[in-house]
């Protein structure tokens, strides 16, 4: 009888050893799922920008397109796993970072696969490539970062002008990449919409491009 005690005993130490740094992992972010309000451009008195570009012709600007294909990107819950994919495209639950990207893009009219390595191919010492593969390249936030930098309509970094951060652009950190939300937080800034690590569960962070404020080293419009 003890020695079943005993058992039981450990083994619910064992799980507390497991589950609780996975809890404190998600705790800031379940602490601001409800204590965050969010916030629209209308309250700051910004204006929304809408893009002059239709790429794929489907009535909805670039701008409004994209983040609304981010959206129902995320919305399947990828699951976070670097895999590689003949035809560059994730095909199933898996994702990272630049799949968000990737993907919302398509949908939007721009294939980042093609782009990308029609890019690289006309200057790739910019790149610092040494084998060129058209299916992983543009599945690299470095590359995206040098991509847009070169194609995209390129915008501050400084956290502090609010009215420069729209939904549906695109921020590169140091070996990261996201989307700024049309959420807001009380001080105007916005939320980070992105797939970071394996046990993610929230893709819209209020406090997303705060926290990683200081690698920040892009902010790119499709158009």
């Amino acid at each position: 009888m003890k020695r079943g005690i005993i058992v039981g005993v450990i083994i619910l130490l064992l799980l507390l050893i497991i589950i609780l740094p996975l809890l404190m992992l998600h705790l800031d972010k379940i602490i601001n799922i409800y204590n965050y309000k969010s916030y629209t451009n209308e309250d700051f008195g910004i204006p929304t920008y809408i893009s002059q570009v239709d790429k794929d012709g489907d009535g909805i600007d670039d701008q409004t397109d994209f983040l609304q294909n981010v959206r129902k990107y995320i919305a399947k819950k990828p699951k976070y796993k670097s895999e590689y994919y003949a035809g560059g495209y994730p095909t199933g639950e898996y994702g990272v970072c630049t799949d968000v990207i990737a993907v919302a893009a398509l949908n939007t009219g721009y294939d980042l696969r093609t782009l990308v390595n029609e890019d690289i191919k006309s200057r790739k010492e910019d790149y610092d490539i040494d084998i060129i593969d058209i299916d992983i390249d543009f599945r690299r936030a470095k590359n995206l970062n040098e991509y847009l930098e070169k194609n995209a309509i390129v915008l501050t970094t400084d956290l502090s002008k609010i009215e420069e951060w729209q939904g549906g652009d695109i921020v590169v950190f140091k070996g990261h990449i996201g989307v700024v939300s049309d959420k807001r937080n009380e001080n105007g800034i916005p939320y980070l919409i992105h797939h970071a690590n394996a046990f993610q569960t929230i893709y819209e962070e209020p406090g997303g491009l705060e926290r990683l404020n200081d690698i920040i080293i892009g902010h790119y419009r499709l158009s």
